[in-house]
């Protein structure tokens, strides 16, 4: 059973989702269990002022474990990998690398992203056992500029004010205490 505070938590989350669908490249699901594993589907809603979009580079935060990217017909896919400072455990192997970035370039004009249109970019990861607010940078590149959605609020998780925010991923605890 989840708590009040956490339902509340979720309406707040959804209303505010709502309002800025269209204005950044947002999280399709912004909340989701700390710990547990997650398709991130990052919306992009427009292109860099009119141009159309060629190529979305995704920054997988800290602690995001075994990313995996969703292969889009049109797009080639370029991951990054670096040595971890903590090695983890996966599937009985002692992990010492990970996804670090994740880059999607369209093949041809003909794949590009129109402004007058959107599209989602997705991949899969294991999430941070620690609750709490993550931010998921995005550089968008378009034939004309670039769009740097990395800001990030010095406190809270507002957006508000904010030019180029970065994508809002809100781990709620994967279990609720419940007192009776």
């Amino acid at each position: 059973m989840i708590s009040l505070k956490i339902c509340i938590k979720i309406f707040v989350s959804y209303a505010l989702c709502i309002g800025i669908a269209n204005a950044h490249i947002v999280l399709a699901d912004q909340l989701a269990a700390a710990g547990s594993y997650y398709k991130a589907t990052l919306r992009v809603g427009h292109g860099c002022g009119d141009e159309p979009t060629t190529a979305i580079i995704v920054k997988i935060p800290v602690g995001f474990e075994g990313a995996k990217p969703q292969p889009k017909f049109g797009w080639s896919l370029t991951i990054k990998k670096e040595p971890l400072s903590k090695p983890f455990k996966s599937h009985g192997k002692t992990i010492t690398e990970d996804v670090v970035e994740i880059k999607w370039e369209a093949n041809s004009k003909d794949f590009y992203l129109p402004n007058e249109q959107f599209d989602e970019f997705s991949f899969s990861t294991r999430l941070p056992a620690k609750s709490g607010p993550h931010w998921i940078s995005v550089r968008q590149e378009c034939t004309k500029g670039v769009n740097d959605w990395a800001e990030v609020p010095s406190s809270g998780t507002s957006t508000k004010g904010l030019k180029s925010p970065a994508a809002l991923l809100e781990l709620l605890p994967s279990q609720v205490n419940h007192q009776h």
